[in-house]
């Protein structure tokens, strides 16, 4: 079935198929929002309490949350995909010259679910097949191209009769001006969907009115929603993305340390790894106009376990971050007594886990 999907996309784009060795690529490095010091800026502290400890302790009020049974967090969402090289098309890049390209096919899922009571049960899931290709296969630079072609596909019979869709065809850069691989700006692309797959969900989760102060939602990574162009310009639309986000929060397990300040804004990445167990930190403004524009978060860290538990000193820490909706978020900060319910209530959900060997 994959050679005959290959070999028409091939022949609708002008390209020739090599039928190459098919192989997963997920155990790349997954493509995501660089992090760094020349990306992110850290202006200042964002929360309404001052004066406060290097770090503020929350064990107590964990302890007094759980007792009396009370829970906020109420949605969780997350997002999957698996990536493959499928196939190589060779396409011309000259009179006289040829170049090989790589097909890329993703499997992507986003899926959310909402505890009662304790009872965990699906909200909404939504799935989809991509094929990510290089954008010198839209030669004449034809509107509507990509779009007609995963039609195209998703009608070939031996796909039809697989019950499968291809939702989408996705060109990735090929211009010279890029450093990575293509397979990674391939992969790259299909992650970009993931996310907007993730974000549309979000979308449709706040239409229906779910998320509110007592039932956050809870999502799985950092909040790397960027607005479009077209949101960033129209002051309703982007109204309207924030207030999306007012009841969501981003924790991640994977984080950059590098880019940490202490409370004198100091870069301090052992301000993190000495984070004491069940304290946070105090919460950082940050922004990053070229990705976010007029849209800026908080963030925080916490200490769910021991250092002397997990592998590394940065595993039992979990990132928190909070899109900034409010006028008044944004010039005196969240509440402190908020982020400090919210890191408790954080706290209260870790699992036991494997250490050791057992990843």
């Amino acid at each position: 079935m994959a050679d005959k999907v290959m070999q028409m996309l091939a022949e609708e784009t002008g390209g020739r198929s090599y039928k190459a060795h098919k192989y997963g690529l997920d155990h790349a490095k997954r493509p995501a929002i660089d992090y760094s010091e020349d990306t992110v800026v850290w202006e200042k502290m964002s929360e309404t309490s001052h004066n406060l400890p290097k770090y503020i302790p929350l064990k107590k009020l964990s302890i007094d949350l759980a007792e009396r049974g009370e829970q906020y967090l109420t949605y969780f969402l997350d997002g999957s995909r698996r990536v493959y090289k499928v196939d190589d098309h060779s396409y011309s890049v000259s009179r006289d010259r040829s170049k090989i390209f790589p097909i890329i096919a993703g499997q992507i899922g986003v899926g959310c679910c909402k505890r009662v009571d304790r009872i965990v049960t699906p909200e909404q899931f939504h799935r989809e097949i991509v094929i990510s290709v290089p954008d010198i296969a839209n030669a004449d630079d034809k509107r509507g191209f990509f779009e007609g072609m995963a039609i195209k596909l998703s009608n070939l019979p031996v796909i039809q009769r697989s019950g499968i869709k291809i939702n989408s065809v996705i060109p990735y850069d090929t211009s010279r001006s890029k450093p990575d691989k293509f397979e990674d700006r391939g992969t790259a692309r299909i992650q970009d969907r993931m996310v907007q797959c993730e974000k549309d969900m979000v979308a449709e989760l706040v239409k229906k009115r779910l998320f509110n102060s007592r039932n956050y939602l809870i999502k799985d990574g950092s909040l790397e929603y960027r607005p479009t162009d077209d949101i960033k310009k129209d002051v309703r639309k982007l109204a309207t993305f924030k207030n999306g986000f007012n009841y969501v929060l981003g924790v991640s397990k994977n984080f950059n340390p590098e880019v940490c300040k202490d409370v004198n804004g100091k870069a301090n990445p052992g301000y993190i790894s000495e984070l004491p167990l069940y304290h946070r930190t105090p919460v950082a403004y940050y922004s990053n106009p070229k990705w976010f524009g007029d849209i800026n978060f908080a963030v925080w860290y916490i200490r769910l376990r021991d250092v002397s538990r997990p592998r590394t000193t940065f595993a039992g820490i979990v990132k928190v971050e909070k899109m900034l909706v409010t006028q008044e978020e944004n010039s005196k900060g969240i509440d402190s007594d908020l982020v400090n319910m919210l890191s408790a209530l954080i706290i209260n959900e870790r699992n036991p886990v494997c250490y050791g060997a057992d990843l």
